[in-house]
């Protein structure tokens, strides 16, 4: 069974949330913090994140309710290619799911697609 789900932030917005600290330690993980802040602009690349996140909740159809948003680390390879990885509760909920991640954005919004999917037997 396939499930999608989809996402668009304006960066602007994501900017400015992350003058507080607080935002940065609820949203991202140590692993995402450590990539953000080796960007020499990382705003495109947190809203990027974020998006990615709030479609990850959309293909679970649960919204963000049972797990924290810093248990998704969206991360990425060595090409550069993101890709999604779990913790806590929001990896006890989706045990089951593989994801597959593309990211984009423009100098003003982000956007993000995740497709979760499970190998029926």
């Amino acid at each position: 069974m396939y499930t999608i789900g989809t996402d668009i932030i304006d960066i602007n917005r994501i900017k400015k949330s992350a003058a507080n600290d607080r935002f940065l330690s609820r949203v991202f993980s140590k692993k995402e913090l450590d990539f953000l802040s080796s960007k020499k602009n990382p705003y495109p690349s947190m809203a990027g994140n974020w998006a990615a996140k709030e479609a990850f909740s959309k293909a679970l159809g649960t919204g963000v309710r049972g797990f924290r948003l810093n248990e998704i680390s969206v991360l990425r390879d060595e090409s550069g290619k993101p890709y999604i990885e779990l913790s806590g509760n929001a990896l006890k909920i989706s045990k089951d799911l593989s994801f597959s991640l593309s990211i984009s954005h423009t100098d003003a919004i982000a956007a993000a697609v995740v497709i979760s999917y499970t190998s029926e037997k």
